[in-house]
């Protein structure tokens, strides 16, 4: 604006720069909430409000954090600030999960002397080793007592959480960081003691010998959310099972002669290991079964597997000589193919024709489909695989064998006695364990369960969970089927573990019986009360007397702990019910689609159990990180994204941006380009808020004016104001931000700074600092920049504290902290209805204005469009919306001269102006030089300056 400097007009700064050097200077920002003890004074501003709690899922407490935990904790803390924005008291609890495998893992490793586990917590390692000095052990003694080992892993998750915690604080997110909750809480395990306790008296807590999946590297059951699905290479085997009485096999194909050839009922399996513990082989009553006359004997195959099968075989053709229904096989005694035993023919309706034979090999010791039809037939639960995954000494063949190893040997073994049909190498998924990222097995093991189909008041703990799904509200609504299938086919729940560092299941059974001990209630409440004082070590060095007398003799204390799961799941009775200022149920649950099956549900179903409903309301669901090609995030793709590095590069608000303006109920894309898309659209919020800002700098709230007293356009553009902030508000209740973001974005750069904006920085820079026009218009941006600041302030935490900083130093009675406020109260138009129909119109024909403006200006016929002079004709509506601006019409086409008249239809005519271009405003006016002692000025500007010029009012 060089051409202006010769006469002074209305250019102001502000100390908000136009830089936002967000990654050096958010720190500042952090200081100054926990200078101001900000979590503090909301708790105190909000005390009185309706509650919303939202239930914070604990993080694992092992390693830094990623992408997908910012993800999560830049969602619930957009939540929880709109909440509080919003009036309501919205309380964060940031809370730990800090027992299990994962964490004893890490030790073992320091113990065995890892490199890497070394380099990363060399204090920790230094322990082991002063332990074992103190204590004249060797050196290299890999087995440490059980008391130290979960004091090195209490030691390790605190220092895992505190690096943790350093990081979400570093993303803006505001919460009770002093006090969370933590597992490994005494309180906490007493309380999840207390809910395990509940829900035996309840009933639902059964003990079985159940098939579970299990991990040899951890030696231990694993829970199904512990249980991941990757491609295994396993060896697909056809078995023949050959048939003991060839007069039963006759009658249950109607009768049909069958001769001497031997008759065999084929099976197919991807797990030879598991043929030792075979108990029978089950067809589908419902099914056809074919009985083939083959060169290799009789084969009973189901019809519609049988061509394939045979073909598997090298069996060019059979001739079928019978069939049936596989209910008429039922009870037919099979010879087993190398055990000395018979097994029978059963039938289940989990038997299919997707693969295989349609008959299934069935051992109630390795499946969960074989356990629960071999209850029904009684069949035994044999498990020859011990807890290391070797075949028990016992086992004829393959004892002292690895399941992997004995595979090749049932194969050699079937093979030698002809019962080998086929073997090929399959390529399928299977499952593996999520921490070590082996195969796992299913094996059957004396084990701890939550009952689905157990009975209190005639509903089963499925029925109840049903019931409780039905009554959540979903975000996004697909997260309801979702969880609705997997309560509907899930099993019983393992809860029992054999590890070291957890809960434990402070129960006393009975040396011979197994038995629980009949005041196990009143006694769990005792072993409460000590863990409550002095943590889980208070459990495993209880001397059974201390609280059994006499009758320790008889009984002993259980040495399983409970799957992780289940603490996490227990967390709504541990926090909720017991923190002040918490409430139960939750309002909302919010984690990753992954948690459906894993805290999600082992809420849901500890909350069932213990309550009888869930302990959320709501329930959102995110999705997980992926790069800008839609690809999984590998450190060996080398497309891993770090917070980190993002925030320290560009600052926590543009990664809370990218959330926010994600949708999150599909994957998340991350990629440098995307962020670098997500600075440009935080750059138009910047210089949106900086101009507005900039043009308040000489204003004051004593200096607001009534609503009725605005100009026209400052009174529409607090109608625009209304309607923004009322949908942005309904979309954050909605959850829906990406569109609220949407919503801020398109305010910005065009209800602002495509339109008002624009059209008003003639009346703030020309107009004279203290006039009514100049007033009117910065009282409307008081109310955009209040309102705007707030809308902003659940996503661009740090942006808006550094904007209300500025507001503060023009108005000293406001908030300490944007945080402490609630959503503006945007004054109230009384004709904003005719405004918001006026405009619209008048903005149509904006439009065609400005695009016939750029045809001249292609041409080189028109500069600025203020060399423009603007000839309208128009009817009805239209007409009237334009005539009401008078004057003001040709400021808001930003043109020099604007008349209207009336028409059969809206026209526009462009004409380049003729009039000299006063070098103060722009504006090219027949006036320019018409006071000689300023003879560049127009008598506008002239009179803006001297005092003698035009007023404007309307606008």
């Amino acid at each position: 604006m060089a051409e202006q400097n010769k006469y002074p007009v209305n250019l102001l700064d502000t100390p908000f720069p136009m830089r936002g050097d967000l990654a050096r200077r958010e720190p500042g920002f952090l200081q100054q909430w926990q200078e101001q003890q900000l979590y503090k004074k909301l708790r105190e501003a909000a005390a009185g409000r309706p509650k919303f709690v939202l239930h914070d899922g604990p993080p694992y407490a092992n390693g830094d954090i990623h992408i997908g935990h910012a993800v999560n904790k830049i969602l619930k803390d957009i939540i929880i600030k709109s909440k509080t924005l919003a009036g309501f008291d919205a309380p964060y609890v940031p809370g730990w999960d800090c027992h299990g495998l994962p964490i004893e893992h890490q030790i073992e490793k320091l113990v065995k002397g890892d490199k890497d586990a070394v380099k990363n917590n060399p204090d920790i390692h230094a322990r082991i080793v002063d332990y074992r000095k103190a204590n004249g052990l060797d050196p290299k003694e890999t087995v440490l007592p059980a008391a130290f080992t979960r004091e090195l892993c209490r030691e390790y998750a605190a220092r895992q959480i505190a690096r943790q915690k350093a990081d979400f604080i570093r993303l803006g997110v505001l919460g009770d960081w002093e006090q969370p909750y933590r597992t490994m809480d005494f309180k906490t395990e007493a309380d999840i003691v207390r809910t395990l306790g509940r829900i035996h008296a309840n009933g639902y807590m059964v003990k079985g010998q159940k098939p579970v999946h299990w991990c040899v590297d951890c030696g231990s059951s694993l829970a199904e959310a512990e249980v991941e699905y990757e491609d295994k290479v396993s060896p697909a085997i056809d078995v023949g099972f050959r048939l003991r009485d060839s007069a039963a096999l006759a009658q249950a194909f109607g009768g049909v002669q069958l001769g001497d050839a031997p008759a065999y009922a084929l099976i197919w399996t991807t797990t030879p290991w598991t043929l030792p513990a075979n108990q029978a082989v089950t067809v589908h009553p419902e099914l056809m079964y074919d009985l083939i006359a083959t060169d290799k004997g009789l084969l009973v195959l189901a019809h519609e597997l049988a061509e394939a099968a045979l073909k598997r075989y090298g069996i060019e053709s059979g001739n079928v000589i019978a069939q049936t229904r596989g209910a008429a096989l039922e009870g037919l005694l099979l010879l087993h193919p190398f055990a000395e035993r018979n097994v029978p023919v059963i039938l289940g309706d989990h038997v299919t024709t997707d693969a295989g034979t349609g008959l299934v090999h069935t051992a109630p010791a390795h499946g969960l489909e074989d356990y629960v039809v071999g209850l029904k037939y009684k069949l035994p639960i044999n498990n020859p695989v011990a807890d290391d995954g070797r075949f028990l000494p016992s086992t004829p063949l393959f004892a002292g064998r690895t399941v992997w190893e004995a595979n090749p040997l049932v194969l050699a073994t079937l093979e030698e006695r002809g019962a080998l049909f086929a073997n090929r190498k399959l390529e399928h998924s299977y499952p593996h364990c999520w921490r070590h990222k082996t195969p796992i097995i299913f094996r059957a093991t004396t084990q701890w369960f939550i009952a689905m189909e157990h009975e209190v008041g005639g509903r089963t703990l499925r029925d109840v969970a049903r019931q409780a799904v039905d009554d959540t509200e979903f975000f996004p609504a697909w997260g309801r089927a979702r969880l609705e299938a997997m309560i509907g086919n899930r099993p019983d729940w393992c809860i029992s573990r054999q590890r070291n560092w957890g809960v434990p299941m402070a129960f006393f059974v009975h040396k011979e019986t197994g038995e629980l001990h009949p005041r196990s209630g009143e006694l769990l409440e005792q072993v409460a009360q000590r863990i409550e004082q002095e943590g889980i070590e208070a459990w495993f060095k209880l001397d059974a007397t201390e609280l059994l007398g006499d009758e320790a003799a008889h009984y002993q204390k259980l040495k399983d702990t409970l799957d992780v799961w289940f603490d996490s799941g227990s967390t709504h009775y541990a926090v909720l019910r017991q923190r002040d200022g918490l409430n139960w149920p939750a309002d909302l649950y919010l984690e990753g689609s992954d948690q459906h099956r894993g805290w999600f549900q082992s809420s849901l179903l500890t909350g069932c159990a213990t309550e009888g409903r869930a302990p959320y309301q709501q329930l959102l669901t995110h999705g997980f990180v992926v790069d800008g090609k839609g690809m999984k995030m590998s450190k060996s793709k080398g497309n891993v994204i770090a917070p980190q590095e993002v925030i320290n590069k560009m600052g926590a608000d543009m990664l809370r941006l990218w959330v926010a303006s994600t949708d999150y109920s599909g994957e998340l894309s991350i990629s440098d380009e995307i962020l670098k898309r997500t600075t440009d659209a935080y750059r138009r919020v910047r210089n949106t808020l900086r101009f507005l800002l900039a043009n308040l700098s000489d204003f004051s709230p004593s200096q607001v004016l009534p609503a009725d007293q605005l100009l026209t356009l400052d009174r529409y553009a607090l109608v625009e104001l209304a309607r923004t902030q009322a949908k942005v508000t309904a979309l954050y209740d909605k959850y829906e931000f990406h569109l609220a973001v949407q919503e801020l974005h398109a305010y910005c750069a065009d209800e602002l700074g495509a339109f008002y904006l624009d059209i008003i920085k003639d009346r703030l820079y020309t107009m004279g600092a203290d006039s009514v026009g100049r007033r009117s218009a910065q009282t409307a941006l008081w109310h955009i920049t209040q309102a705007l600041t707030r809308l902003l302030a659940p996503i661009l935490s740090f942006t808006a504290h550094e904007v209300w900083d500025v507001l503060r130093g023009l108005d000293g009675s406001l908030a300490e902290n944007v945080q402490l406020t609630s959503w503006h109260v945007v004054p109230a138009i009384a004709d904003a209805e005719a405004l918001a129909t006026q405009f619209a119109l008048v903005r149509e024909v904006r439009t065609q204005v400005q695009k016939d403006i750029e045809v001249l200006r292609a041409d080189g016929r028109l500069g600025s469009s203020l060399q423009a002079e603007i000839a309208l004709t128009a009817a009805g509506d239209t007409l009237a919306a334009l005539q009401a601006l008078g004057d003001e019409l040709k400021f808001v086409l930003i043109t020099s001269r604007a008349e209207v008249a009336a028409g059969e239809a809206t026209s526009v005519t462009v004409t380049p102006s003729q009039a000299a271009k006063c070098e103060r405003c722009w504006h090219y006016r027949a006036d320019v030089g018409s006071h000689a002692d300023h003879p560049g000025l127009c008598a506008r500007c002239h009179g803006n300056l001297f005092g003698q010029g035009e007023v404007r009012r309307h606008a």
